[in-house]
């Protein structure tokens, strides 16, 4: 199966980790930059600020609130169920979070590769209960994948860090 250009540009940043204190990872800077945000740190939440610079090296549009998780419910078109490169929008203490769905493990908790997982760009495993939203780019809507998402057994830890 093809993967989604933003799931492909997301796989890329892996191991991404943010900077503790005053600096700033430089390619979050970039995204900063990039994506017009006023602000330039990386211990500001993150997660919505990594979705759209994939998103926007992918030549997707983003929703107008693209740093905040919950704004990303705004954008593309709903999907009832998730799919593989949909945007999973969660629920957490204190606000959202977003990331990308690659699929699921074997105890059918979601894995989603995010950024601000744990403090860095990594697949995570998700209680699918704290979703609140899928969504895919309505200017894709004609290559919404359909069929089951992949079971993967092992590996990634459940998420319990995302702000």
């Amino acid at each position: 199966m093809n993967e989604p250009l933003w799931l492909a540009a997301a796989r890329c940043d892996i191991g991404l980790r943010e900077l503790p204190g005053a600096p700033t990872a430089p390619k979050i800077a970039t995204w900063l930059a990039e994506l017009g945000a006023w602000w330039r740190d990386d211990e500001t939440p993150w997660c919505g600020t990594a979705v759209a610079a994939w998103m926007k090296a992918s030549d997707v549009a983003r929703p107008k609130h693209w740093y905040r998780a919950k704004g990303w419910l705004d954008w593309g078109v709903q999907l009832a169920n998730p799919v593989v490169g949909a945007v999973v929008v969660f629920e957490r203490a204190g606000g959202g979070h977003v990331g990308l769905v690659v699929g699921k493990n074997t105890a059918d908790r979601l894995l989603v590769l995010g950024g601000n997982q744990a403090d860095s760009v990594r697949i995570s495993a998700f209680d699918p209960h704290r979703v609140v939203g899928y969504r895919w780019p309505a200017e894709r809507a004609q290559s919404i994948p359909v069929g089951p998402l992949p079971v993967y057994s092992g590996g990634a830890a459940l998420s319990e860090n995302e702000a």
